[in-house]
């Protein structure tokens, strides 16, 4: 029997929220798998002689996991039709995790549930910001204390996002490696405020909060000396009409914010910007919505 699964695009951080606020959007990478012999796997899309085809591969490595967490033994044939671009910022990474722990659920039966899924996700992702917005689909805020957890809120108006492309993939470890170890108060201060602004923003479908709200000083400005266009991009989609503009993820990409009465007239404004902006320095300039699903299962 063979098993789907079909996982949504991501943008983590949003500005403020470091490691804690994710966004799902509507690009997806589905994966498939059945119970083989031995392992094989396919990957056509993104990532195609790029990703490894071997049990290296991020949703075998993933599906391995909840196996041994689970006591099963067995192997699958695997196929990942990949329409996230790889490297750029939203959540490729997250979604095979989410994908590969899935599939395996369903090979082995365990019916483990989204919570346990999103906390084996958050255990190999190394943190959940991603792989909450890809599970649980909406805007999600997540901590932890002795476990992982995560909130999802339903936005309280329509949102859509204008993604900024960049062609040059980016390692998430690189974008780490450039921030301080510590920041000013003043900087840890103005980054808390912008983040609850954000998130109140978000749920009251106000759009002046949410364009005040994105706006960071923990880790935006240091990831931009990676990045000389980061600037650039984030004018160009504020001047267009997007509310806001921040790094998706560690970047490269950037993501404009349109907020509309409803989902439907959010992507059309989101469209408007990316028309108005145009090409941007090898960047590709596209609407998204956002997904309020989460990850599902075919």
């Amino acid at each position: 029997m063979t098993h789907r699964v079909r996982v949504p695009a991501t943008s983590a951080n949003l500005g403020p929220g470091y490691d804690a606020f994710g966004l799902a959007l509507a690009l997806y990478d589905v994966f498939e798998a059945e119970p083989a012999e031995e392992w094989t796997v396919e990957v056509v899309g993104e990532g195609e002689g790029v990703l490894r085809t071997d049990e290296g591969n991020e949703v075998v490595r993933s599906m391995r996991h909840l196996f041994a967490t689970v006591g099963y033994s067995g192997a699958a044939a695997v196929r990942c039709e990949n329409g996230i671009p790889i490297g750029r910022g939203l959540g490729s990474s997250a979604a095979a995790i989410v994908g590969g722990l899935l599939l395996g659920d369903l090979i082995a039966g365990s019916e483990l549930g989204r919570e346990r899924i999103f906390e084996l996700a958050s255990e190999l992702e190394g943190h959940p910001d991603n792989v909450a917005a890809a599970v649980f689909g909406g805007f999600t805020l997540c901590w932890r204390d002795d476990a992982w957890h995560a909130a999802r809120v339903e936005p309280g108006a329509g949102v859509a996002a204008v993604v900024a492309l960049s062609d040059v993939a980016f390692l998430t470890t690189e974008a780490r490696d450039a921030l301080p170890e510590t920041v000013l108060h003043v900087d840890a201060a103005f980054t808390a405020g912008r983040a609850g602004l954000l998130a109140a923003g978000i749920t009251l479908g106000r759009s002046d909060l949410i364009a005040a709200g994105l706006a960071d000083r923990l880790h935006e400005p240091y990831r931009e000396r990676l990045m000389p266009d980061i600037a650039e991009t984030r004018d160009a989609l504020v001047s267009a009409g997007a509310v806001g503009a921040v790094l998706s993820g560690a970047g490269p990409t950037v993501l404009g914010v349109a907020v509309a009465e409803g989902d439907d007239l959010a992507l059309e404004e989101a469209r408007a910007v990316a028309t108005r902006v145009g090409g941007l320095g090898g960047r590709h300039v596209f609407a998204l919505s956002i997904d309020r699903e989460g990850a599902t299962v075919h």
